[in-house]
C-alpha cells in the first residue's frame, strides 16, 4: 500500500461520512502492532492497557471498519470466535494450521500444494477464484 494503514483508515473513515476517533485510531495501532490472528476481546485486552474506557462494541465496530477498508480479513476457525488478521498488498496467500488443543494458529504456504490444487481444478474444467484451507490438529508443543 502507498499509504500506511492508519492513512487508509482515515480516508475510509471520511469517505463513508464518520468521523476519525482517537479510539479507532488507537484500536487500529494496537492491532498492527499485534500482527496476530485476533479475538476483538483480545484487541480490547490490549488496547484496555492504554485506554480503560474502550468498549467492546467499539472495538468490534473498528475491526468492521478495518475489513471494510481491506486492511483486516475475518476468519473463523470452528471455535465459535472470529478472528481478525491485519492484510497489506503485499500479503501473500496463505493457509493456516490451528491446534485444536492450544488454539495457535500458524500460518503456511507451500508452492507445490497451490499447484496441486490449480491442476486438479483445471482437470475437473474448474475455475478457482478463491479458496482457504485450514488444517486442524496438535502443535508441536501440544503434541509432547
Amino acid at each position: 500500500m502507498s499509504d500506511n494503514p492508519l492513512q487508509v483508515l482515515q480516508k475510509y473513515v471520511q469517505s463513508v461520512g464518520l468521523k476519525t476517533t482517537k479510539q479507532r485510531e488507537l484500536i487500529a495501532k494496537v492491532f498492527f502492532a499485534q500482527n496476530a490472528h485476533l479475538k476483538a476481546e483480545e484487541v480490547l485486552d490490549y488496547v484496555r492497557k492504554i485506554d480503560q474506557k474502550i468498549s467492546l462494541a467499539t472495538v468490534y465496530r473498528t475491526l468492521k471498519l478495518l475489513q471494510s477498508c481491506g486492511l483486516a480479513k475475518s476468519h473463523h476457525f470452528g471455535d465459535g470466535h472470529a478472528r481478525f488478521e491485519p492484510t497489506t498488498d503485499q500479503d501473500a496467500h496463505h493457509d493456516h494450521f490451528i491446534c485444536t488443543s492450544c488454539g495457535k494458529i500458524t500460518e503456511f504456504f507451500n508452492e507445490q500444494l497451490e499447484q496441486l490444487q490449480n491442476d486438479i481444478a483445471r482437470s475437473h474444467d474448474f475455475q478457482v477464484n478463491y479458496h482457504r484451507m485450514e488444517l486442524y490438529g496438535f502443535c508441536a508443543d501440544c503434541k509432547k
